[in-house]
């Protein structure tokens, strides 16, 4: 769980339950960012976050606010092209889909085929019958910068 200092301030250890602020961001800004909303919970361990960042926060005490900077591809691995794929409107109707109004950059659900598991993909080109979806995360191959602000360890 959580490591205590010398002065019993909580520090981040392997299965630490954490509430916080955080912020993912590359070279063209945001992808995620709790600061001012309500803060994140997250259990350390549980791939909650990759495990790069979480590997930085280990150690933290409670109450740190952080930057940590990451060369690009190191966080979320190199763009994969072959996880850019057609996919039918007909499929996409089928997971609930608007195919109607797909439009490129939004971010669409699809299903694994494993009960009820989904996995979102980036629309990049939409045609009559069909769309190309990215499923690399957003951030793959590039640099990025994680911004965190513990606001409890347990």
């Amino acid at each position: 769980m959580n490591t205590p200092l010398s002065n019993d301030i909580p520090r981040v250890g392997p299965g630490a339950f954490l509430t916080l602020h955080y912020r993912l961001s590359g070279p063209h800004g945001d992808v995620v960012n709790t600061f001012g909303q309500a803060p994140a919970t997250l259990s350390l361990g549980n791939q909650e976050l990759s495990p790069l960042l979480e590997q930085a926060l280990v150690g933290l005490p409670e109450g740190a606010h952080e930057c940590f900077e990451f060369e690009p591809g190191l966080v979320f691995g190199q763009r994969n092209p072959d996880l850019l794929q057609w996919v039918s409107k007909a499929s996409l109707a089928q997971a609930g889909e608007a195919v109607d109004e797909l439009q490129e950059g939004e971010v669409v659900q699809v299903p694994t085929g494993q009960a009820g598991q989904q996995v979102a993909g980036i629309v990049r080109k939409v045609q009559v019958d069909a769309a190309l979806l990215d499923f690399n995360h957003p951030l793959a191959g590039q640099a990025v910068r994680f911004e965190v602000q513990l606001i409890g360890v347990l």
